[in-house]
């Protein structure tokens, strides 16, 4: 599975995600809900900005190996935090999280920052699209 990168030169180089990833003819989609860093009875795995993203991510890539695909196949990703100052204090470990489970894989990105998420103690959620 090989998505077609969509970078315009006009939109300046991307670092860390791409601007649009073109699915090839005849996949499927796979919508994937957002999902934090909670364990399988609900509880947020640690107070830890870092681990919490790797736990969410470690989640979202559960949905797509369940149906069939693996992380190249995620086209776009969402991430969702309570607190932007943590994720750009924490951006060398958080790329180390990422890439041990996305490798240089760099699907359409965005990031937003939120007042709260569902879970109370949760502090990153990330939702995804995949192409299978």
């Amino acid at each position: 599975m090989s998505f077609e990168v969509i970078n315009p030169e006009s939109l300046g180089k991307p670092s860390g995600w791409s601007n649009g990833m073109l699915a090839p003819a005849g996949s499927r989609v796979l919508f994937v809900a957002g999902q934090t860093g909670t364990d399988t009875s609900g509880d947020v795995v640690s107070a830890d900005f870092v681990e919490q993203f790797d736990r969410a991510l470690e989640r979202v890539l559960a949905v797509v190996h369940d149906a069939g695909g693996t992380a190249e196949n995620v086209g776009r990703m969402t991430v969702y935090v309570t607190d932007i100052a943590a994720y750009r204090s924490s951006l060398r470990a958080l790329g180390s999280a990422y890439r041990a489970r996305m490798g240089y894989h760099f699907p359409a990105m965005a990031l937003v920052q939120v007042t709260s998420l569902v879970h109370p103690d949760a502090r990153v959620e990330i939702e995804a699209t995949a192409a299978i």
